[in-house]
């Protein structure tokens, strides 16, 4: 199955130097094409369903970065395949909009799983600082707030090689 992590570069890096992402307490989470994610979006096509699963893991990543005002402004995914019985999910849970294809990772995962990393470009810093910024207010309903975090997703994440990780500025 492949699972997208979301993380910042402090923890690819981490997670790159120790050649393993750890489990923290309860399971890492990520998002992949479940039952809730396909039915939500009423497609069968398997790209659509996977680049909906990278965007909410994209969208998760701006959150580690609004609580992490010290890492770079770059919202970063980490692409995984897994087997099917590493991966649970809460199907009830799964149904709720703000929770669509997310899944928890239990134990660590061998940075040999890793397929690809998501990144942002360069140029996406501003807006992806602003919707970190702009994050908690938008979640109460402020319109220029949502307005503003929905800019970062006008940035589309560039694809890296996992033997790229070393390289990528930060």
């Amino acid at each position: 199955m492949r699972v997208y992590v979301p993380l910042t570069f402090p923890a690819l890096r981490a997670a790159y130097g120790a050649g393993e992402l750890s489990a923290e307490r309860g399971g890492t989470v990520a998002y992949a094409v479940t039952p809730g994610l396909r039915e939500w979006y009423l497609s069968d096509d398997s790209e659509e369903l996977e680049y909906a699963a990278l965007s909410r893991a994209a969208r998760a990543s701006l959150r580690l970065l609004a609580v992490s005002p010290d890492v770079p402004r770059r919202r970063v995914v980490l692409a995984l395949d897994v087997a099917d019985d590493a991966v649970s999910f809460d199907p009830d849970h799964g149904l709720e909009r703000e929770s669509l294809g997310e899944v928890r990772i239990e134990g660590t995962v061998p940075m040999a799983k890793a397929a690809a990393v998501h990144v942002d470009a360069e140029d996406a810093g501003a807006d992806v600082a602003a919707a970190a910024d702009a994050l908690g207010a938008a979640d109460t309903g402020d319109d220029d707030a949502r307005f503003t975090v929905d800019g970062a997703d006008d940035h589309e994440l560039l694809w890296y090689a996992t033997q790229e990780i070393p390289h990528l500025p930060e």
